[in-house]
């Protein structure tokens, strides 16, 4: 019996082929084992997958392409259908705008050869992937500014973690962690950071990303803010989707209760203790 190498998988290629060799007893035989160890591991996945599911509410993972259908998981129906789609009879999902920070000598493996990773990249996210420019000839840091509905964003951002992993531009016992950016109304970011800090902290007590709303940044010429987050994949998307919660509640204040008082305990929050002091002041050094 052998498997074939890791070398022989790509980005849009995940399998790996077993092959037996024996007689027809022996093949049978091992064919019932392994069987039985993909039984089981796809059965962790998908029971992992239902906790992100709950973790991360508005997100549809049985459509992301990460775990095959089956019968207690439908497929999605194909482009924009709408119906049974997950967002249901809410229409479609708001389009959003994240900028996600990569090392500057990881543009060419994002881009690929002739443009053809990230052109692969978009088509299979179904969202937008532009690289914006160098803000100076020395910058460590570039700019991949990513466009599309959450579901878009999750594909997007998750092949662009693991592609930084795979070209190990990140040490092999190394977490891959990058900072992310999403721009909101500035008269909104009070409501991001809470009374004293406490929405903020609690975000970060449950998402365990760095969250930093700089107190004391200029809005741009369309009175907008940013909010910086830090962290591995699940914890940045998962903090990028209760603040999306918070701005939504922000959208909309016959549903979240715009009086006065303390910030919004977005929805899914518990109280978490005591508070981490200062993250939500000034930004914080990257962890290493």
């Amino acid at each position: 019996m052998s498997v074939c190498s890791l070398q022989d998988l790509t980005l849009y290629n995940p399998e790996r082929t077993i092959t037996v060799k024996g007689s027809i007893e022996a093949c049978c035989h091992a064919e019932v084992e392994v069987m039985k160890k993909v039984r089981e591991a796809y059965e962790n996945d998908i029971a992992a997958m239902n906790q992100q599911t709950h973790l991360i509410p508005g997100l549809n993972l049985g459509a992301l392409g990460l775990f095959p259908s089956s019968s207690n998981m439908p497929p999605p129906p194909p482009g924009n259908a709408s119906g049974s789609a997950p967002y249901g009879c809410f229409g479609a999902p708001e389009q959003e705008t994240v900028h996600v920070y990569i090392p500057a000598q990881a543009v060419g493996a994002i881009i690929g050869k002739k443009g053809q990773h990230i052109k692969q990249l978009s088509r299979f996210a179904g969202a937008s992937i532009k690289i914006a420019p160098a803000e100076s000839p020395d910058s460590k840091m570039r700019m991949v500014i990513v466009t599309g509905p959450p579901e878009a964003q999750f594909k997007a951002q998750g092949r662009i973690y693991g592609k930084l992993k795979e070209e190990n531009f990140f040490g092999p016992k190394e977490e891959v962690k990058l900072e992310t950016h999403i721009k909101m109304a500035a008269a909104a970011a009070g409501r991001v950071i809470g009374k004293g800090g406490k929405t903020v902290n609690e975000l970060q007590n449950l998402t365990a990303a760095e969250v930093v709303v700089p107190r004391e940044q200029t809005p741009d010429e369309n009175d907008q803010v940013i909010v910086k987050i830090n962290g591995h994949f699940y914890a940045s998307q998962l903090a990028q989707r209760k603040i999306r919660d918070i701005l939504t509640q922000v959208k909309q204040p016959q549903k979240g209760g715009m009086g006065p008082g303390p910030g919004p305990n977005p929805q899914g929050f518990t109280e978490m203790g005591s508070p981490t002091q200062g993250l939500s002041q000034e930004h914080q050094p990257r962890r290493k």
